[in-house]
Order: C-alpha cells, then structure tokens, then sequence
C-alpha cells in the first residue's frame, strides 16, 4: 500500500494488513479514488452550488436538459466496454496493448457518431433554439475524448487508480477556477458548457501525458477487427443496458422539459445535484475491489459470496447515511445552499434520494452477472425500469411535476435493481443477499429517523 494511507490507518489495522499485499493494494486504490471524489464534493460543490444560483432554475434547467439529452447517445461512445476490458488484461495480460487498443479505437468511432446523432436530433426536436444546439454540441464533443479513458481501464487493472487521479484532480481544478472566474465576469449560459468540455479534455490529455511519462504508450496501430468484434460481442448486452440505464437516470430531465418546461429541469436537477453526488462511492468501492472478486470468484466459492453479502451490506449502510439525513433536513440545506427560488427542490430531493439505496445495490449486482457471464440479464432488468420510468413520467410528470419524476425514478430504480432478481431463478441468491442486508438495517433506521424526530420536536417545544 502507499506509505501515506498506511500512516493514517490505526496501528492495529496496519498490523493486520501487514504482508496483505492485494489487500493493501486495495485499500490504497479506494483511498486516492475517494481523494478524488472527495475534493470534487468539496471545490465542486461550493463551485456547483455557485453555479446553480448564478444561473437560476431556468438557465440551469436548459444547461441540463441539454446534458441529459446527450447522455442518450452517450452510450455510443462507452459501448460498455470498461468492465469487460479491466476483466480481460487481469484474466490475460498478454492481450493487454490489442485489447486496450482496439477499445480505443471503438470508443473513438462511438464517440464521432454520437457526436453527429445528437446534434442531429436537437435540431429535429428544437428546431428554432439554436441555445440547445450549441449546447448539446458541446456537450457531446467530449464523448471524443474520452475515448483515452481506456488508459483508466489500464491502470483500474493493475490497482493504480492514483494516476487518474492526479490527471482528473488538476483538469477539475483549474476548470472549477475558470467557472468562478465565468460567475464573477456575468458570463453567459454558453460559457458554461464551454468549461465542462474543458475539464473532460484536458484530464483525458493529463491521463495521456502521465500514462508517457512512465514508458507506457496506446498502441492504436495495435487495434485488431477480431479483437474488436470479441469486444463488441461481449459488450453489446452492456451498451443496450447502458442505454436503459441512461433512460432511467436521464429520461426524466429530457421528459420535464419537454411536457413542463426547462425550470421544472432545474427544480429536478438542483435536486440531483445533492442526491447524486454521492454516487461515486459504489462505483469507486467495486472498481477498486473488482480484480480480487475475480481472482476469489475463480478460486473460492464460498470465499466469494461472503465478500459479496460483505459487500451489499456496506452499500445499504452507506446509502442509508445519504438518505435519511437528506430527507430529514431536505428544506434547510435547500434554503441554505440554493436560496428561496429553489423551494421546491426539497420536496424533490427527499423523495429522489432513496433512490441512492438500490441504485447502490445495483451496482454489486452488475459485477456478479458480469463474472457469470450473465450479462444479459443486466439488459433485461434495465429495460424493467426504464420501461417503468418513462410509463410513470408520462402519467405523473403532467400532474405533479419535478416530483413526479422523482417518484418515477425511485419506483423504477427499484424494480430494477432489487425487485427484478426475484423473478429469475438464477438469481434469486442475489435478491435473497440483498433482502438480508436491507432488513439488517431496518431497526437501526426506524430508531435514529424516530430519534431525530423526537428531537425535533422538543427543539421547537
């Protein structure tokens, strides 16, 4: 492990890790992945929350309408490949430069047509707002670039995560200068998609750069057809869930502003802004823990499935932490962060941050289909809540709004990713995991929410 987490960690815990290797490995990957994520939460919510205020429901709910709208097309730049290709380089180091390679050069192709499918679409749904064509244009000019995330990919499998952190750190930084600096100087809406895009390239060329200055290099003359298409076979239930998931997470934006109109975006997104943030911890526990479940998958059933209930548990307890306070203090931290013009988002936000519980869940669960090789069943589940979201959204979003859809996406969130293992034999052990871990909590829930209450009231008595 890194000298520097190893000093922060208790004396008996460093006793324990000692001679650990992967353990350490680990547990030093998590850390700079959650430096990482902790530093944005804490410059990126002050400049976030700047922002949202700076432009107003209005202004804010058309910088994400058209945000959403890409994240549609999106998914023709990802092509799911991340998973799959961390998992062959660590089954398979000889394939590592053809694998990583032909990813890139998928991920380049995905990205240039999503680029052109998006901007296309705008102007056929927009046809005389050219705000949204510039915006979406910009927005979907970075999907190019992240076609080096697969160097991301390299290091996630050899448990280097620190080295995209140090690229991504410093693109996030100075581009959070540059948004304080647009807030300052009354810059218009533009600017700010400007800047996004700014922060995405200049963190995939730091990832470039730091991946040369180590010997290392992407070989894209390396790329194969073969290889490529091994990839896309893998991949394509991956991309069709992928774009479900998009439809479940995003759909609900793109639906607001169509049927309600870009404030209800913003009332929605201010919402997610707090509600979302915390996403990253699922994702950085697994990728981080994703090469030792495979090695404990190959070796040690039982090994495994006592890290995976491990696992499920501390998903529960983490979402819990996010949940119950936010709806608790919904209307406080609202008023504080976000002022009067955005009352409404607290009623949003404490019903959409529920949401964090199975979507937490959910992520433990695409790792295990992905190592039975049960990909598919990611897309059938994913197609479940989309299908569910966009139902609900039509019959909810005319009458109640931002809330609606956050209703909407709880509900789907649901069935997707806790419901939907029960109605297939295969997996059923999952559901029967993930019902263990949610009734461990439900005490220690019912007990610190009816405590806060109780001293609510005695502190209005």
């Amino acid at each position: 492990m890194n000298s520097i987490w190893l000093k922060l960690l208790p004396g008996t815990i460093r006793r324990r890790l000692d001679g650990q290797h992967n353990l350490q490995g680990i547990i030093g990957n998590i850390g700079w992945l959650f430096v990482d994520k902790l530093l944005r939460m804490g410059v990126g919510f002050f400049v976030g929350v700047w922002v949202i205020r700076y432009l107003g429901p209005e202004q804010y709910g058309t910088l994400n309408f058209a945000l959403a709208f890409v994240a549609l097309f999106s998914v023709l730049a990802t092509l799911g490949l991340e998973g799959i290709v961390v998992r062959d380089i660590v089954h398979d180091p000889s394939c590592r430069d053809e694998t990583l390679a032909s990813a890139f050069v998928l991920k380049l192709i995905g990205g240039g047509v999503a680029l052109i499918f998006s901007v296309a679409s705008i102007a056929v749904i927009r046809p005389k707002e050219s705000i949204y064509w510039w915006l979406v244009g910009i927005g979907a000019a970075a999907t190019i670039f992240q076609s080096l995330d697969v160097i991301d990919y390299w290091y996630q499998a050899e448990v280097r995560s620190k080295y995209t952190v140090y690229a991504r750190n410093a693109a996030f930084l100075l581009v959070a200068l540059i948004k304080v600096m647009l807030i300052i100087s009354h810059a218009p809406l533009v600017a700010f998609a400007w800047a996004g895009l700014t922060e995405i390239a200049l963190a995939s060329l730091g990832l470039l750069f730091i991946c040369r200055s180590q010997g290392r290099s992407l070989k894209p003359y390396m790329a194969t057809i073969s290889r490529a298409r091994l990839l896309l076979r893998q991949s394509w239930p991956l991309v069709v869930s992928t774009l479900f998931v998009v439809i479940l997470m995003r759909t609900d934006q793109v639906m607001l502003g169509q049927m309600r109109g870009d404030k209800d975006v913003g009332i929605f997104s201010a919402a997610l802004a707090l509600s979302e943030v915390w996403y990253f911890v699922p994702l950085a526990i697994t990728s981080s823990v994703f090469p030792a479940m495979v090695n404990a998958w190959k070796m040690d059933e039982k090994l495994f499935y006592q890290r995976l209930r491990q696992l499920y548990l501390l998903m529960v307890w983490l979402s819990l932490a996010v949940a119950i306070p936010l709806t608790l203090f919904s209307r406080e931290i609202v008023t504080v962060l976000y002022g009067i013009k955005y009352q409404s988002t607290a009623t949003v936000l404490s019903i959409h941050c529920w949401t964090g519980v199975f979507l937490f869940l959910g992520v433990v669960s695409n790792m295990w289909y992905l190592l039975e090789n049960l990909n598919h069943y990611t897309l059938y589940r994913c197609i479940v809540g989309a299908t569910i979201n966009v139902g609900l959204n039509l019959v909810l979003i005319p009458e109640f709004g931002a809330n609606g859809a956050a209703i909407s996406t709880l509900v789907a969130q649901a069935a997707a990713s806790y419901l939907f293992d029960l109605i297939n034999k295969r997996t059923r052990v999952l559901f029967a995991l993930k019902t263990e871990s949610i009734l461990f909590f439900i005490p220690l829930t019912l007990k610190y929410a009816f405590g806060a209450l109780r001293q609510g009231r005695s502190g209005n008595a």
